[in-house]
Formats: C-alpha cells, sequence, structure tokens
C-alpha cells in the first residue's frame, strides 16, 4: 500500500477513538477494523483534536448523504476514495444501490471487514482517472461523498473527474472538502499524512472556477465543525476545540462545497 493509500488509517484511527469515547460519532466498524490493523501514528496524525475533526467531518458527509437520499430515494451512492469508512452502515436512510470506490489494494483490505449485497457493491477506481467512472454501473442520478480525495488530484484531474461524473450520471448531487492553494503548499511542511509519508498535495482557491465547464455549479459552502457538533464536546475541550480549529484561521485553509448538475 503506497504513501496516499495508507492516509486512510488517520481517519480510521479518529473515528475508531472518537467512537470508543461515546461523543460525536457511532462507528463500531471503525473500532473493529482499527484494532486489528492498528497502523503506527505518531505527531499530529494521533492527536486527540484531528480525532474529533475527522469524527465531525464525517457526521457531516453522513448526514449530508441521508439528507440527500430523503430528495433523491432512486439515486446510487457514489463513494469516491471510501477506504476503510463505514458510511455504508453510518447512514439512517434506506438506500437502493451504494457502490465504495477506492484503489485495488485498498478494497482488497475492505473486503475483509465489508461484504458485498444486492444494494451493495465495491469496485476499483483511480479518482485521476476520470475515464475509470465509465466502468461503473450506469444511473439516473448520483450522490456522491468523496471526502478526504482532493487534496491528492491535481485542479486538471479533479476538473475531468467532475466533468465525467456529470456525463456519466447526469443528476450529479456532490460534496467534497477541499485544501486551498495555500494550505496545500504549506502542507509539504506541516500536516498529519506527512506521517505516513505523503508530501504533496494540492489545492483549491476558486471553487466556482473549477467546476465552470464540467456541468456542476457550487451550491453552497458548508461548515466542517457546525455549532451542533462542537457543541457535543465538553468543558475545556469544547473552549478550545471552537477557538483554535472551527475558526476563522481554520475556514480559510479547508474548505467544503456542495455541488449539483444543472442544465447548461
Amino acid at each position: 500500500m503506497d504513501e496516499v493509500n495508507r492516509t486512510l488509517f488517520i481517519p480510521l484511527y479518529g473515528k475508531a477513538q472518537v467512537s470508543r469515547k461515546g461523543v460525536l460519532l457511532q462507528d463500531a466498524k471503525a473500532e473493529e477494523i482499527w484494532e486489528k490493523e492498528a497502523f503506527p501514528l505518531r505527531g499530529k496524525a494521533a492527536s486527540r483534536w484531528l480525532a474529533y475533526y475527522m469524527a465531525m467531518r464525517a457526521r457531516v458527509f453522513d448526514d449530508w448523504t441521508d439528507e440527500m437520499l430523503a430528495q433523491e430515494p432512486e439515486a446510487l451512492v457514489l463513494q469516491i476514495g471510501c477506504g476503510m469508512d463505514s458510511r455504508c452502515l453510518r447512514v439512517k436512510g434506506p438506500y437502493k444501490r451504494w457502490i465504495d470506490t477506492d484503489f485495488p489494494d485498498v478494497l482488497a483490505l475492505r473486503r475483509r471487514y465489508y461484504r458485498e449485497t444486492e444494494r451493495y457493491r465495491m469496485e476499483p477506481l483511480d479518482a485521476s482517472r476520470a475515464k475509470e467512472l465509465q466502468k461503473l454501473p450506469d444511473a439516473p442520478a448520483a450522490i456522491v461523498p468523496m471526502e478526504g480525495v482532493s487534496m491528492y488530484l491535481t485542479n486538471g484531474e479533479l476538473k475531468s473527474l467532475l466533468g465525467d461524473l456529470r456525463e456519466k450520471y447526469g443528476t450529479v448531487r456532490l460534496l467534497m472538502d477541499v485544501y486551498t492553494e495555500w494550505a496545500a503548499k504549506a502542507s509539504k511542511y506541516k500536516n498529519p499524512v506527512n506521517e505516513v509519508g505523503v508530501t504533496r498535495l494540492y489545492g483549491v482557491s476558486d471553487p466556482a472556477g473549477l467546476a465552470a465547464g464540467t456541468g456542476l455549479r457550487v451550491k453552497a459552502e458548508r461548515s466542517m465543525t457546525p455549532d451542533h457538533l462542537t457543541g457535543e464536546l465538553k468543558g475545556w475541550e469544547k473552549v478550545f476545540f471552537k477557538s483554535v480549529l472551527a475558526g476563522n484561521l481554520s475556514r480559510k485553509l479547508y474548505c467544503l462545497y456542495e455541488m449539483e448538475s444543472f442544465c447548461e
């Protein structure tokens, strides 16, 4: 497993730790996998604050997916870069079809813990090669949670992915987190993913420009640390998290954008 794929252990660790504490996220599958596959993490990658951040981010993506399924109950849920994530188990609403995608070696590990069903499948996909989407099943609409992926794609690769999603599925609802360009450059020197060997990341400072010509548009910018989630922390941890990790500086480094298809 290469450096980029090893980054999956960072959110896995965070979700497992937070789930054990009984706050923010209940994720028994993350606890199970981490107990058996624990990858040695150090420094910021193993901090409690990053664990809280990973859990909040996951909750936001979960809630958004439930919201989209309520609006598009027949849509295919296509999770790009699934890693070991158990969103397919955590969402509350029913779904007709769900496909989790990632690199083949990631899926090989994932298959030890997840079983395919009539509604749930795992398919190999390299997001930097958008044309690989054509191998996936067709659907009239797709709900696409894409968590922790964009920063490993150049703007050109990301733009191609957005355009090919629109071409493949027509009606697309997508949520993705992005670094700003400045944050991506700074991440070369100080980022938890450095702990697993990743030193090259990419940022997006103009999401509307990125979406231009793809058939998608930016619908909204969402918060990864909404008040109702930060409010679940207690005492000084809540005060510190809200003032340092959920403040204005954080939003200048790391953003969350919801996109949707439209008729050009």
